[in-house]
Protein backbone atom coordinates (compact mmCIF):
# COMPACT_ATOMS: atom_id res chain seq x y z
CA UNK A 1 0.00 0.00 0.00
CA UNK A 2 1.48 3.44 -1.19
CA UNK A 3 0.90 6.42 0.85
CA UNK A 4 1.57 10.05 -0.78
CA UNK A 5 2.61 12.50 1.66
CA UNK A 6 0.35 15.57 0.21
CA UNK A 7 0.37 18.45 3.31
CA UNK A 8 3.70 17.75 5.43
CA UNK A 9 5.95 20.79 4.26
CA UNK A 10 9.28 19.09 3.33
CA UNK A 11 7.90 15.88 2.50
CA UNK A 12 5.71 16.87 0.11
CA UNK A 13 5.60 14.60 -2.99
CA UNK A 14 7.18 11.56 -1.16
CA UNK A 15 4.83 8.73 0.09
CA UNK A 16 4.82 5.45 2.52
CA UNK A 17 5.13 2.15 1.31
CA UNK A 18 3.27 -0.20 3.52
CA UNK A 19 4.47 -4.06 3.55
CA UNK A 20 1.99 -5.72 5.35
CA UNK A 21 3.73 -9.32 4.76
CA UNK A 22 7.51 -8.26 6.09
CA UNK A 23 5.70 -5.36 8.68
CA UNK A 24 7.95 -2.30 7.57
CA UNK A 25 7.15 1.05 6.34
CA UNK A 26 9.35 2.54 3.81
CA UNK A 27 9.87 5.77 3.06
CA UNK A 28 10.29 6.62 -0.80
CA UNK A 29 11.79 9.94 -2.81
CA UNK A 30 9.98 11.46 -5.47
CA UNK A 31 11.51 9.82 -7.97
CA UNK A 32 11.16 6.25 -6.41
CA UNK A 33 14.26 5.92 -4.62
CA UNK A 34 13.98 4.24 -0.89
CA UNK A 35 15.22 6.73 1.67
CA UNK A 36 14.84 4.70 4.53
CA UNK A 37 12.79 1.92 6.03
CA UNK A 38 11.46 0.75 9.66
CA UNK A 39 9.62 -2.02 11.09
CA UNK A 40 6.41 -1.77 12.63
CA UNK A 41 8.30 -2.61 15.98
CA UNK A 42 10.26 0.49 16.01
CA UNK A 43 7.02 2.42 14.96
CA UNK A 44 5.05 1.56 17.73
CA UNK A 45 8.28 1.54 20.32
CA UNK A 46 8.66 5.42 19.25
CA UNK A 47 4.52 5.75 19.90
CA UNK A 48 4.86 4.06 23.04
CA UNK A 49 7.63 6.20 24.60
CA UNK A 50 5.68 9.15 23.99
CA UNK A 51 3.16 7.28 26.71
CA UNK A 52 4.57 5.20 29.24
CA UNK A 53 3.00 2.24 29.53
CA UNK A 54 3.06 0.79 33.78
CA UNK A 55 5.89 -1.50 34.01
CA UNK A 56 6.21 -4.74 36.57
CA UNK A 57 8.21 -5.12 39.08
CA UNK A 58 11.76 -3.16 39.09
CA UNK A 59 11.21 -3.31 34.76
CA UNK A 60 12.75 -0.33 33.41
CA UNK A 61 13.49 0.85 29.55
CA UNK A 62 16.71 1.12 28.64
CA UNK A 63 19.28 4.01 28.40
CA UNK A 64 21.38 4.59 24.67
CA UNK A 65 24.51 6.03 24.45
CA UNK A 66 26.29 7.76 21.28
CA UNK A 67 29.53 5.77 22.08
CA UNK A 68 31.84 3.87 18.82
CA UNK A 69 32.45 0.15 19.89
CA UNK A 70 34.41 -2.26 17.60
CA UNK A 71 31.84 -4.39 15.98
CA UNK A 72 31.89 -7.76 13.48
CA UNK A 73 28.98 -9.60 12.72
CA UNK A 74 28.74 -12.37 10.63
CA UNK A 75 26.14 -12.61 8.20
CA UNK A 76 23.70 -15.54 7.21
CA UNK A 77 25.76 -16.64 4.51
CA UNK A 78 28.44 -16.56 6.79
CA UNK A 79 30.19 -13.77 5.75
CA UNK A 80 32.18 -11.32 8.34
CA UNK A 81 32.32 -8.31 8.41
CA UNK A 82 34.48 -5.62 10.43
CA UNK A 83 32.03 -2.71 11.43
CA UNK A 84 31.92 -0.31 14.07
CA UNK A 85 28.51 0.82 16.20
CA UNK A 86 27.62 4.32 17.05
CA UNK A 87 25.14 3.47 19.72
CA UNK A 88 24.69 1.42 22.31
CA UNK A 89 22.42 0.22 24.66
CA UNK A 90 21.28 -2.97 26.75
CA UNK A 91 18.69 -3.33 24.11
CA UNK A 92 21.09 -3.38 20.96
CA UNK A 93 23.72 -1.62 18.57
CA UNK A 94 23.26 0.84 16.31
CA UNK A 95 25.77 -0.68 13.21
CA UNK A 96 27.33 1.41 11.06
CA UNK A 97 26.82 0.26 7.28
CA UNK A 98 26.64 1.46 3.63
CA UNK A 99 24.96 -2.21 3.05
CA UNK A 100 22.92 -2.89 5.66
CA UNK A 101 21.28 -6.02 5.91
CA UNK A 102 16.92 -6.42 5.67
CA UNK A 103 14.77 -5.86 8.25
CA UNK A 104 14.34 -9.59 10.14
CA UNK A 105 17.81 -10.79 9.35
CA UNK A 106 19.60 -12.97 12.57
CA UNK A 107 22.95 -12.05 13.28
CA UNK A 108 26.06 -13.11 14.85
CA UNK A 109 27.41 -10.10 16.96
CA UNK A 110 30.99 -9.93 18.48
CA UNK A 111 31.42 -5.98 20.37
CA UNK A 112 34.19 -4.98 22.01
CA UNK A 113 33.44 -2.33 24.75
CA UNK A 114 35.85 0.85 24.68
CA UNK A 115 37.00 -0.37 28.76
CA UNK A 116 38.61 -3.27 27.36
CA UNK A 117 38.91 -3.45 24.09
CA UNK A 118 40.80 -6.43 23.46
CA UNK A 119 37.68 -8.56 25.35
CA UNK A 120 35.10 -9.22 22.27
CA UNK A 121 31.61 -9.84 23.64
CA UNK A 122 29.63 -12.22 21.74
CA UNK A 123 25.58 -12.02 21.51
CA UNK A 124 22.86 -13.40 18.57
CA UNK A 125 20.94 -9.58 17.28
CA UNK A 126 17.97 -9.28 15.00
CA UNK A 127 18.11 -6.24 11.98
CA UNK A 128 15.16 -4.28 13.84
CA UNK A 129 15.51 -1.14 11.16
CA UNK A 130 17.92 0.04 8.61
CA UNK A 131 19.00 3.77 7.50
CA UNK A 132 20.24 2.93 4.22
CA UNK A 133 21.82 6.78 4.10
CA UNK A 134 22.23 9.27 5.88
CA UNK A 135 19.61 10.95 7.19
CA UNK A 136 18.43 13.73 10.15
CA UNK A 137 18.15 11.36 12.64
CA UNK A 138 21.44 9.34 12.01
CA UNK A 139 24.90 10.48 10.94
CA UNK A 140 25.45 7.01 8.69
CA UNK A 141 23.78 5.05 7.19
CA UNK A 142 23.52 1.23 9.21
CA UNK A 143 21.04 -1.10 10.86
CA UNK A 144 19.62 -1.29 13.97
CA UNK A 145 19.99 -4.29 15.95
CA UNK A 146 18.13 -5.93 18.71
CA UNK A 147 20.04 -8.54 20.99
CA UNK A 148 18.27 -12.05 20.97
CA UNK A 149 20.75 -13.88 23.33
CA UNK A 150 22.77 -11.99 25.25
CA UNK A 151 24.59 -13.00 28.92
CA UNK A 152 22.93 -10.98 32.09
CA UNK A 153 26.87 -10.27 33.03
CA UNK A 154 27.11 -8.44 28.96
CA UNK A 155 24.06 -6.72 30.02
CA UNK A 156 24.69 -5.23 33.55
CA UNK A 157 28.37 -3.69 31.63
CA UNK A 158 26.63 -2.33 28.93
CA UNK A 159 23.74 -0.90 31.38
CA UNK A 160 26.56 0.39 33.93
CA UNK A 161 28.73 1.84 30.84
CA UNK A 162 26.01 3.56 29.39
CA UNK A 163 24.55 5.29 32.81
CA UNK A 164 28.74 6.37 33.09
CA UNK A 165 28.88 7.94 29.88
CA UNK A 166 25.62 9.78 30.03
CA UNK A 167 25.80 11.28 33.40
CA UNK A 168 29.46 12.02 32.13
CA UNK A 169 27.59 14.46 29.57
CA UNK A 170 27.35 12.34 26.79
CA UNK A 171 24.51 11.58 24.34
CA UNK A 172 21.30 9.59 24.95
Amino acid sequence: MRLPVITTPGHRGKALEVDVERETITLVGMVGEKLGTVSWEAVIGLIQAGHPQPKPGDARSEQRASLLVKVRYTTPDGKIIESRASGIGAGGLFIESTAPLRIGTHLSVEFALPDLPAEWLETRCVVSWVCPKPDQYTFFPGMGVRFLDISPEVRTRIRDLVTAVNRAGGTA
